[in-house]
């Protein structure tokens, strides 16, 4: 696998270029393929990549060269093929990424900025990454890219943060086009482009960090929310870890999952309602709040559990009265995962109580009081206490 800069073949090493003469096969984009002399043997890729993959794999054995941009393990066709190649039948030789030459040409540090790429991927992802004063390199989509990242700046209070377009860079066509988020205009963008922002955040807008308890004013909901004080000790026992996955059963309005995802960006999560205008709250909340890959179940459970993905760890924040539920979760569950239960009537508090008994765990009593106004004075106002039941699995089956 070779990556391949701007400039094309020409900046190629040595050794590249022989693997590139001595491939019985080519795969690669049309414009890579149009470098190459027109007897190699050539394969473009199909709209399905996996089809691609199921073609490339059919080769094994024989020399096969995959042309890629830039560094093929940076948001690139590597990753995808290392899930079906193993690397000791690959050589890789990278090219500079774009994130790297756009960081030598605006002087910024590769290790201080938040990278995200767009390319088959959902604009939304950018609202997780805002914050004042961060630096932002992203790969664009096509030449349409920079007016949508400019559009969700503007709408997520970010309209003053400077937007800089770098298009073919490292070539003879490079070129920077600089600008405001919230008056960007430009149309005459080239395709293949990066986009560097340098975020201000608007007066009036307050901004929202990646720890557990955002505001309840951030969410969309019907009154199915778990509250910010009550949400950040739920996250905190659940204790979320790069690449793991969250069950969110009786999902609400979808903070906990939403929340979840916001801690890192490999976390996974799956968001389990009953209610369509719950749905519909959700769906609304993971665009505004960056997180797009939340994936949504519509179902009441535990019948709605069924065939999913092993979950490291599960939430149950409403239905704990259910029949079978948190036998039906507990079995589910892997071995070393996490079981956070809150419950709010005493019905589900007896449920709790009895799962405590049989598997352990500790159980915790959150009384949470905020001041209103009592006359010209302040007074204190009680949420409704929450019963919380914390249990991690394992291997004996108990605590």
């Amino acid at each position: 696998m070779i990556g391949i800069g701007e400039s094309g073949l020409s900046e190629l090493s040595p050794l590249a270029r022989g693997l590139i003469d001595r491939a019985t096969l080519i795969v690669g984009g049309q414009r890579h393929l149009a470098m190459l002399d027109s007897s190699q043997p050539k394969m473009a890729w199909e709209s399905s990549i996996e089809s691609s993959i199921t073609s490339i794999l059919k080769y094994r054995g024989t020399p096969v060269c995959i042309l890629a941009s830039g560094d093929p393990l940076c948001y690139g066709i590597g990753v995808t093929l290392l899930r079906y190649i193993l690397i000791e039948e690959m050589t890789i030789i990278p090219a500079l990424s774009t994130f790297s030459l756009a960081c030598a040409k605006l002087g910024w540090s590769l290790t201080a900025v938040e990278t995200l790429s767009l390319c088959g991927r959902s604009p939304d992802f950018l609202s997780a990454i805002l914050a004042p004063n961060s630096q932002l390199l992203i790969l664009s989509a096509g030449a349409d890219t920079p007016q949508i990242v400019a559009d969700l700046l503007t709408q997520r209070g970010y309209g003053d943060s400077q937007i800089t377009v770098l298009e073919h860079l490292g070539g003879e066509r490079e070129r920077v086009i600089p600008g405001i988020a919230r008056s960007w205009s430009k149309s005459d963008v080239a395709a293949l482009n990066i986009i560097a922002v340098e975020c201000q955040i608007d007066p009036t807008t307050t901004p929202l960090n990646r720890l557990p308890g955002l505001p309840d004013s951030a969410y969309h909901h019907d009154g199915q929310l778990t509250k910010r004080e009550v949400r950040a000790i739920t996250l905190a026992a659940l204790a979320p870890m790069p690449g793991e996955l969250l069950w969110d059963v009786g999902a609400g309005c979808g903070s906990i999952g939403i929340e979840w995802l916001r801690s890192h960006p490999r976390c996974q999560a799956i968001s389990i309602e009953q209610h369509s205008h719950r749905l519909q709250f959700i769906a609304d909340n993971m665009a505004a709040l960056g997180t797009p890959q939340l994936q949504l179940v519509q179902g009441k459970a535990p019948t709605a559990l069924a065939n999913l993905p092993t979950p490291d760890a599960i939430f149950i924040g409403g239905g704990v009265t259910a029949p079978d539920l948190l036998v039906t979760c507990w079995t589910a569950l892997r071995s070393g995962g996490r079981l956070v239960a809150n419950a709010v009537t005493v019905e589900s508090e007896l449920q709790l109580l009895q799962w405590h008994q049989q598997a352990g765990g500790e159980l915790t009593r959150i009384a949470i009081q905020r001041t209103q106004n009592i006359g010209g004075f302040l007074g204190w106002k009680p949420l409704i206490p929450v019963t919380q039941l914390v249990v991690l699995k394992t291997p004996a089956g108990r605590e």
